[in-house]
């Protein structure tokens, strides 16, 4: 037997540390180059799985462009995956305001990590928290979006985000969605700013890069920490903006549809791992279901009139009128859901409106109107309305159109002429919003003109139908402008036949909780930006280019097109102004509508703060011309006046 000896073999050493060490160096390099390409776990897809979008307006938007869902509805044909978004414009981890709640925050202690944001802003109501919501939808998985909003805060602000999303992701984790089990979390980083400046007046993103770039290291910090999973959009979509000639936003900022296809499989293979879609050849019809489903989760989630379900206006009429209606709206998508798997598992068509008549009946709603007390209900048409009408010695009002003669004319809202003395009218017969069950809004912007100069409209045209309640409009060289619920958008007509055939969604996160108190009555200023109101109750947050856009109850926005830029302009304590209207020196004034005042806005246009009304000017209606209620206002001067 030979004893080995004490010392070491020069070789031996070399052969057990030296080999072993060079082995794990490699394995420590395989490791980072697997990091830096961007390999990392994946989630598994198991039957059933409830998928809840929450965050701010790269996730709200998705209901726009539902590339993402019909992405996986396609690659999972058998999984019968159920999705929810719950995202909305200007939300942060812990900051989700809501007209209808009586405090803005996603979690306890959120209220910590912001400053103006915490100031009380008048919300009250019912409508459920984040939390609540998440758990009514049994979610499984939290898909979250975060980050864009608060970048404009810079390197100041990164430690206090870093703890908020901190915060987030803990509260998350330690709640059971479904009743059984903690959710998974994934984290989505915003995507990249994309230079559009040598098009148009915009940033070109360059600090917006830094700063987006330095965020989404912090939330890969923040998630790794907290052992969830983070999707790191940023570098890719900057890889997108410099590597395709196609344009991808629409302001730098947000993605257009093209850029929402992309982005939508860039989703699914980063959070669920690369693979074909199984069902492929189904896809336009998964899209068209998907996008129906989307439609109708949107009157639930996010109804429009909800200051009457679950808020101030509430009572008395909201116990009876409205749960039944919510009630019918989630039986009514739910449909849409099977209709999604099947188009997507079978490549059918379900008969959804066969399948609606199924749903909760709506009981009828009775009247409060006394005729004994509000008078008769005849409506007059015509020249028997204008005999009514009275007017100074030396004035005469003549009837250009009526709905009689042009039916689509009924329930106008707004009216403006164009360059070539064509009447535009906005009607809105599904006001004060849509009725589930009903056949779906279509609302209408329409042209009359008078083609044989006899004063009277003589030709209809319908220049955009299948409209939501457009309480506002304007007139511009690239099309018309539109208010449409949460949205801004521009209608545009390619091919000059009078019809709009295009549509971009421009800004997203404008609050309809009242519609009739939602961004209206547009207006054009002198150098072509677009002036519109918004009514109390409201809380608006609205995701820009330049930044969230903040806005709390009453007040007036200003869009300038050629730097597609909003400004909170205004923000007074004001019922409701219908009725904007600028002088000779391009100085604005507005109605308030509710009352009988008219008011010089210059004094009050001043920087808003969150959840604060600044000072408004002096009434200046004598007291014997105040009426009430007001619907309109204008300067009206002519050469046939007399001096």
């Amino acid at each position: 037997m030979i004893k080995a000896k004490t010392e070491r073999n020069p070789l031996f050493f070399y052969s057990t540390f030296f080999i072993p060490c060079a082995v794990l160096f490699v394995f420590y390099i395989l490791i980072l180059t697997s990091c830096s390409s961007g390999s990392h776990e994946t989630v598994k897809v198991k039957k059933g799985l409830h998928i809840a979008l929450v965050g701010n307006n790269l996730g709200s938007r998705m209901t726009n462009y539902d590339y993402f869902e019909t992405e996986m509805q396609i690659r999972y044909p058998d999984s019968m995956l159920y999705f929810r978004n719950f995202c909305d414009g200007g939300n942060t981890p812990g900051f989700r305001p809501h007209a209808a709640r009586n405090d803005p925050w996603a979690f306890p202690g959120a209220e910590k990590f912001q400053t103006e944001l915490a100031t009380p802003s008048g919300s009250i109501g019912h409508f459920d928290s984040p939390d609540e919501w998440l758990t009514r939808h049994k979610a499984d998985l939290i898909i979250a979006f975060f980050g864009y909003n608060e970048s404009f805060q810079g390197k100041e602000g990164l430690d206090n985000y870093k703890a908020e999303l901190d915060a987030f992701i803990k509260h998350t984790l330690a709640q059971q969605y479904n009743g059984h089990s903690s959710p998974q979390v994934v984290i989505i980083s915003p995507i990249a700013f994309e230079d559009l400046s040598h098009q148009y007046d915009l940033p070109d993103g360059k600090q917006e890069n830094e700063h987006l770039k330095m965020y989404t290291e912090g939330m890969r910090e923040v998630a790794n920490n907290n052992q969830v999973l983070f999707i790191d959009v940023f570098s890719p979509t900057k890889k997108w903006f410099t590597q395709t000639k196609t344009q991808l936003t629409i302001d730098g900022s947000q993605l257009n549809e093209e850029g929402y296809r992309k982005f939508g499989v860039l989703l699914a293979d980063q959070i669920f791992g690369k693979s074909s879609p199984k069902a492929g050849t189904n896809k336009d019809l998964v899209y068209k279901a998907v996008e129906e489903k989307n439609w109708m989760w949107l009157n639930d989630y996010k109804i429009p009139n909800g200051v009457h379900v679950y808020g101030r206006r509430y009572n008395p009429f909201g116990p009876d009128n409205y749960p039944a209606e919510i009630e019918k709206i989630r039986e009514m998508t739910a449909i849409r859901d099977t209709a999604v798997w099947l188009a997507a598992s079978k490549g059918e068509v379900m008969d959804i409106a066969a399948a609606d008549k199924n749903t909760f009946p709506l009981p009828p709603v009775k009247t409060n109107y006394d005729p004994q007390k509000n008078g008769s209900l005849k409506y007059l048409y015509g020249e028997e309305a204008v005999s009514k009408l009275k007017v100074p010695p030396g004035y005469k009002i003549e009837m250009f159109a009526s709905e009689q003669e042009f039916p689509e004319l009924a329930k106008p809202m707004q009216m403006s002429f164009d360059n070539k003395g064509r009447l535009w009218v906005a009607t809105m017969p599904s006001y004060p919003h849509y009725k589930p069950g009903d056949s779906k809004p279509d609302d209408k912007i329409i042209i009359l003109e008078d083609t044989d100069s006899d004063g009277r409209a003589n030709k209809l045209t319908v220049f955009a139908d299948s409209l939501h309640l457009p309480v506002g409009f304007e007139i511009a060289p690239e099309g018309v402008y539109v208010s449409q619920g949460t949205n801004l958008k521009l209608l545009i007509d390619t091919n000059g036949d009078d019809k709009a055939d295009k549509q971009v969604i421009l800004l997203s996160g404008f609050d309809d909780h009242d519609t009739h108190h939602n961004s209206h009555a547009f207006t054009a200023d002198p150098s072509g930006a677009i002036y519109s109101g918004e009514g109390v109750f409201l809380h608006t947050n609205v995701e820009t280019s330049y930044g969230p856009v903040r806005a709390t109850n009453g007040g007036f926005y200003r869009y300038a097109p050629q730097l597609h830029k909003l400004e909170r302009t205004a923000q007074l304590s004001i019922p409701n102004p219908w009725g904007i209207a600028f002088d000779d020196w391009g100085q604005p004034f507005f109605a308030e509508t509710s009352g009988p005042d008219v008011r010089w806005m210059m004094p009050g246009t001043v920087l808003p703060r969150y959840g604060e009304a600044t000072h408004k000017s002096f009434n200046l209606i004598e007291e014997a011309h105040r009426v009430r209620p007001t619907s309109g206002l204008e300067f009206v001067s002519s050469r046939h006046f007399p001096d």
